[in-house]
């Protein structure tokens, strides 16, 4: 199992998406759990703690380039590893 110690930092901003500049992949290769506003979500895409905010996929809605269009939630935003 691993060690907490051995984990990398958990960035202010991070997401998902390969494509974006916030993309780390050592720190996305283990799980990461967000806490919006204490209630935990699993569909996050992209987060910033120190904006107080994340970002998750609607539903049905697809942009331009056919990827989901990601809807931004305000409030306390907390990352951990699980």
């Amino acid at each position: 199992m691993n060690d907490k110690t051995d984990l990398p930092e958990l960035p202010n901003h991070l997401s998902i998406n390969p494509r974006s500049p916030h993309y780390n992949e050592e720190v996305i290769e283990h799980h990461i759990g967000i806490l919006l506003n204490g209630k935990e979500r699993n569909d996050v895409e992209e987060y910033c703690i120190s904006e107080g905010w994340v970002k998750v996929a609607s539903a049905k809605a697809l942009d331009r380039r056919g990827q989901p269009l990601l809807i931004k939630m305000k409030g306390t935003v907390e990352a951990f590893y699980k």
